[in-house]
């Protein structure tokens, strides 16, 4: 199955970079593995005391990062399933920065981490997978602007390319 990009109508202007990103991957379903392969790949070999590294006070540390990537897997993957189920209830935003806090992320060894991510992210490769084609084109309501399924797909792509990018412009450089 083979998911085309959203037109810029079903998702708000916020996420037009994550959309962007997965697109110019060119096949969204044969991204979603692959990444796991490129998180590893950049991250597996940090130990715990580098994985803690912030290139500034304000920063989030590789850890949160990562913890940070496993909240967004789970949000978006439910609205995904929300909306290719046609269920048009509005779905809230949330605060990121409090979601990474509470998280405690650093406190935890960056292995654990990733497993949860990897764990996240192929539950929610099924999911994509197993979707009907026509789902994909379902519109619902996510922090007060219109989102499609697809285009979400497009924006779990994106989400992960954008602080993979971040990680590597910021932080593996330093670590």
């Amino acid at each position: 199955m083979r998911i085309t990009p959203p037109p810029p109508e079903e998702y708000s202007p916020f996420y037009a970079d994550y959309v962007q990103r997965a697109a110019a991957r060119g096949d969204v379903t044969a991204a979603l593995p692959h990444q796991l392969d490129e998180i590893r790949s950049a991250l597996g070999s940090l130990s715990d005391a580098q994985a803690r590294f912030k290139p500034g006070p304000a920063e989030w540390s590789i850890k949160e990062v990562v913890s940070h990537l496993i909240d967004v897997e789970r949000v978006f993957s439910y609205r995904f399933l929300r909306v290719s189920r046609k269920d048009k209830t509005p779905l809230p935003g949330f605060e990121q920065d409090d979601f990474v806090r509470e998280s405690m992320a650093d406190e935890l060894p960056l292995a654990s981490l990733l497993d949860e991510f990897e764990s996240i992210r192929h539950a929610t490769i099924r999911m994509v997978q197993n979707t009907k084609d026509s789902a994909f084109a379902e519109i619902g309501s996510a922090s007060g602007a219109p989102i499609s399924a697809r285009a979400l797909a497009y924006m779990i792509v994106g989400h992960v390319d954008h602080h993979m990018a971040s990680l590597r412009e910021k932080y593996l450089p330093a670590a």
